[in-house]
């Protein structure tokens, strides 16, 4: 155990930041150097007087990907609902990742979307998605957050442990990267601490050892690994569409899946996926020759015709995985976790930045709510709430894919009415533009999936049929005159 005498105190004079104050400073630990934790200190700086973020990695001075974030070499849309949160966390952010050559890619009218045997209608678009690198995103958030004096980092540095017990959670024990020894542990006091770490978390080791209960785990795993390379784009000619993008999801009797978006500099990437059994390749021409497996030609002689800009980057870890902190148990108080450490999805439905922004608004309405006290439980229930809709779609839509394990693919009489009425609702989404919309703005965290069920979509989706859609990527949208 560490000696409490060797724990870092905060001041104990009571300045505050700007002067004598009648209270001990607040002190707040974010665990790890994420978007979710870059986002989550700059709401608490509002209520502490400082946050100290603890990070593994050595961080890039530039928009680079970093090792402890494999994913982030693979494509990172940002969901319109993520760009409206990340937007009132940051004001001016979304302005400055357009600068930074971050696309914006309007949907359907974009995108040559397949799904279920059709493509979707080019028709105007009703949300758009930001599809620039993760490293950039991260950069410039990183930027802004730590250009606040209150906001401190620590590089190259491990949480091993909690201080505190079962009650209450009093700070975290520390060591520098590649240190092994008990004697290179320090230990630093706080207030709150955050578990922000990402999905390969060590929080239940943690809990436990300070003789708290770890959170009941919710896992459903298709089993589904992904690929990705950069490319230069072809030119245009003889592509069938004039799309700056492809979306080929998988689903019922289609194993395999693929996306092929824009980035900076005038670069694709170009994702594929494939469900167990069916894992896409890591060399450059099998890369390309499964794609020819797809059920449709289009993005096969797409990438035979674009020029490879890096080696192919597997990722296998996409198992959907909720900790539920919000149920009882025996959890101290000034614990939390967000992002990923609280909520990971299958990367395939691009959630995971939105859900982040989302979950840091969370958090700084539940600490600002005059109304009610902002405990530990009340706080980590609102976070959580805010994955919700993403979790419902995620695990909704794996739990249909064969295969599916885990004790969250079970479904009940209530899950198998909804997976009928969004079957429906797919079925029609790509050629009916009410539909498509509702269903879009649902996955796109900027409406409740109640939008699903209004009158107008109600109607189209339980008594209507199926409205034609092409079987082919439509050449430009729909309204577009010839040679535009």
């Amino acid at each position: 155990m560490v000696n409490a005498a060797d724990v870092e105190t905060d001041r104990a004079d009571g300045q505050g930041p700007t002067g004598p104050t009648d209270r001990p400073a607040r002190h707040a630990v974010v665990v790890g150097g994420s978007i979710a934790a870059l986002l989550t200190a700059r709401t608490l700086s509002a209520h502490a007087d400082r946050v100290t973020l603890v990070e593994r990695d050595r961080l890039p001075g530039g928009p680079e990907p970093r090792a402890g974030v494999p994913q982030s070499r693979h494509i990172h849309g940002l969901l319109e609902g993520g760009q409206r949160a990340l937007e009132e966390l940051l004001p001016g952010i979304v302005a400055e990742l357009q600068e930074h050559g971050a696309p914006r890619i309007g949907m359907p009218r974009d995108l040559a979307q397949w799904q279920n045997g059709r493509f979707y209608r080019r028709t105007p678009s009703t949300v758009h998605l930001l599809t620039g690198t993760r490293a950039v995103l991260e950069w410039l958030v990183r930027r802004r957050v730590l250009a606040d004096p209150r906001i401190t980092l620590h590089e190259g540095t491990e949480v091993v442990g909690l201080i505190g017990d079962a009650a209450r959670v009093r700070g975290v024990r520390l060591r520098e990267r590649g240190a092994g020894g008990r004697l290179d542990l320090r230990a630093l006091a706080a207030d709150l601490v955050v578990d922000a770490s990402g999905r390969a978390t060590h929080a239940p080791d943690w809990l436990a050892g300070i003789g708290a209960e770890p959170a009941h785990e919710e896992t459903l795993d298709t089993g589904l690994a992904y690929a990705t390379r950069v490319y230069h784009a072809p030119e245009t000619t003889g592509l069938r569409t004039d799309c700056p993008g492809y979306y080929f999801v998988p689903g019922r009797g289609e194993p395999r899946g693929a996306v092929a978006l824009p980035i900076e500099n005038g670069r694709y990437l170009v994702t594929l996926s494939g469900l167990r059994g069916s894992e896409p390749p890591s060399d450059g021409a099998a890369f390309t020759e499964f794609a020819a497996l797809l059920p449709h030609p289009a993005l096969h002689e797409w990438l035979v015709k674009a020029r490879p800009d890096s080696a192919v980057h597997a990722f296998r870890s996409t198992a959907n995985v909720r900790r539920r902190y919000d149920l009882h148990g025996r959890r101290p108080a000034g614990f939390l976790a967000v992002g990923d450490a609280l909520c990971a999805f299958n990367p395939v439905y691009g959630q995971g930045m939105a859900v982040a922004a989302l979950g840091a608004l969370a958090l700084r309405d539940a600490l600002a709510d005059p109304r009610r006290t902002p405990t530990t439980r009340r706080v980590q229930r609102a976070v959580l709430g805010a994955a919700r809709q993403a979790w419902d779609i995620a695990s909704g839509a794996d739990r249909e894919l064969p295969g599916a394990t885990g004790n969250a693919a079970r479904t009940r009489p209530a899950d198998r009415a909804g997976a009928w009425y969004v079957r429906r609702v797919v079925d029609r989404a790509p050629g009916d533009p009410v539909v498509g919309a509702a269903f879009r703005a649902a996955c796109a965290l900027t409406a409740p999936v109640s939008g699903l069920f209004a009158p107008r979509v109600a109607r189209a989706v339980l008594f209507g049929p199926p409205l034609p859609a092409p079987a082919d990527p439509p050449v430009r949208p729909e309204g577009a005159p010839e040679g535009a």
